[in-house]
């Protein structure tokens, strides 16, 4: 019988986060919006802990995880690898299929591997309250099991589209102790704004982020938390690939592909950064970073400083973005849907090191239904993205007459995710194209912003 699945000890969590930083070098400085002058440590006390600013900036390689914090990782770390024999026999293929599975987590997604980090960090500098946002819900999900560890108040301004689309997000969310409103709400100046300017706005994490930080900024009871996009986030998400790393030893294998979805980037990043060290030592592999279509920053995006948000609250940041006024479609990918991309994944794809591609949402869920039949997990949605990039690979490896070892990461479960399923079966699904005159007219907010390189 063929080995499905790769386990490790309790004892082989990581006992440090990586720094992909240290291997290919920082991106551009995050600026000042008003100097045009890079952004120091002063400007970002009033939001995050010194801890994870320090994180933040950090040049080096390795990062030692609290022994608090490894051991509430212990709830569900290390997660399993499993050999995907199931969709390799379904799609007719010998390349060999693995995938971490990060649905185990309490809050059944890869998130919580940063929220629990940052939970601790604000904790011991005596935060009492957390502002956050959310797109799907993962984020916010995560974050209300993290705090309540440390008896920390979190209030989760969730995108519109996905409040009223996902009513169990929310409650996994309430269940936790946290208070969820829809974003924009009623309750800062940002969503006020953008009530006025369309009452019926579906949101978006861009304009969801801006409402978080101008709760955090304007209460000196609260600090912000961001489940993406920064160094800090993308680094605490590297036990991921850390740990997939020792299973494919088990297995005797390594990857000629690493796959996983963007939206922000720290699901990529997390499955992705230890490979990128592989590369920057001489390893032969390919890292495939697959985004939404409908909401292309890497593919079809610009490649410069932009706001972090909507309301230009936070730093210009450098990275691949389709203007921060960008308003994404509706698609069940939650997620998924935020104007710009990590500045380090954005610097990895723009140096050539990752390469990107963009799929619609009907052909991700077709993914997710042959993956459901074959491997029995039905995954989130965002995670359809990666299974799709990897059915793209099974049949160019086929073109190409070759057998090759595929790598993704599935970063959450759709067990809260049916009714998108249902609207798939059912043939009610809409796929949004995105005319290239939606994007030169959302560029236009970038005339005069600072180049990146």
């Amino acid at each position: 019988m063929t080995q499905r699945r790769y386990l490790l000890a309790e004892s082989e969590i990581p006992t440090h986060w990586y720094n992909v930083m240290a291997d290919v070098g920082p991106p551009p400085p995050p600026l000042h919006p008003g100097t045009g002058e890079p952004v120091g440590p002063d400007m970002l006390t009033p939001l995050f802990p010194m801890a994870l600013i320090g994180q933040e900036m950090s040049p080096e390689r390795w990062h030692p995880i609290p022994d608090i914090v490894r051991e509430i990782y212990s709830m569900w770390r290390p997660t399993p690898l499993y050999r995907a024999l199931g969709l390799e026999q379904a799609l007719g293929t010998d390349c060999k299929i693995f995938y971490k599975y990060e649905g185990v987590s309490p809050a059944g997604s890869h998130k919580p591997n940063t929220a629990v980090p940052q939970a601790y960090y604000n904790q011991q500098e005596g935060v009492k309250r957390i502002a956050t946002e959310t797109g799907a819900g993962q984020w916010g999900s995560a974050l209300s099991f993290a705090a309540g560890h440390f008896d920390i108040e979190v209030k989760v301004y969730m995108v519109r589209v996905s409040y009223d689309t996902k009513p169990y997000r929310r409650a996994m969310m309430e269940t936790w102790g946290g208070t969820v409103v829809g974003s924009p709400s009623p309750d800062t100046n940002a969503g006020r704004k953008a009530l006025e300017e369309n009452p019926d706005s579906t949101g978006s994490l861009g304009l969801a982020i801006s409402e978080a930080v101008e709760d955090a900024a304007t209460r000196d009871d609260t600090k912000y938390a961001l489940g993406s996009v920064l160094n800090h986030v993308l680094m605490h998400q590297t036990v991921i690939g850390q740990e997939a790393q020792k299973q494919l030893d088990q297995a005797g294998a390594y990857p000629d592909v690493v796959i996983g979805c963007t939206g922000g980037g720290s699901n990529f990043a997390g499955i992705a950064f230890p490979f990128v060290a592989d590369k920057a030592a001489g390893k032969a592999l390919r890292i495939v970073a697959a985004e939404p279509a409908s909401c292309p920053s890497l593919t079809r995006g610009h490649y410069g400083y932009d706001f972090g948000d909507t309301a230009q609250m936070t730093p210009l940041l450098p990275m691949h973005t389709l203007g921060h006024t960008f308003m994404p479609a509706p698609i069940h990918a939650g997620g998924l849907r935020y104007h710009g991309m990590a500045p380090l994944v954005s610097k990895l794809v723009h140096e050539g090191i990752v390469e990107a591609v963009a799929y619609r949402q009907n052909e991700c869920f077709a993914a997710g239904v042959r993956f459901a039949a074959a491997e029995g997990i039905i995954p989130a949605p965002e995670a359809n993205h990666a299974i799709r990039a990897v059915e793209v690979e099974v049949e160019a490896a086929r073109a190409a007459g070759e057998s090759r070892t595929i790598l993704f990461n599935l970063c959450g479960h759709g067990h809260l995710e049916l009714g998108a399923y249902q609207q798939y079966l059912n043939g009610e699904l809409v796929d949004f194209d995105l005319p290239q005159a939606d994007i030169d007219a959302a560029a236009e907010v970038l005339v005069g912003m600072p180049s990146a390189g």
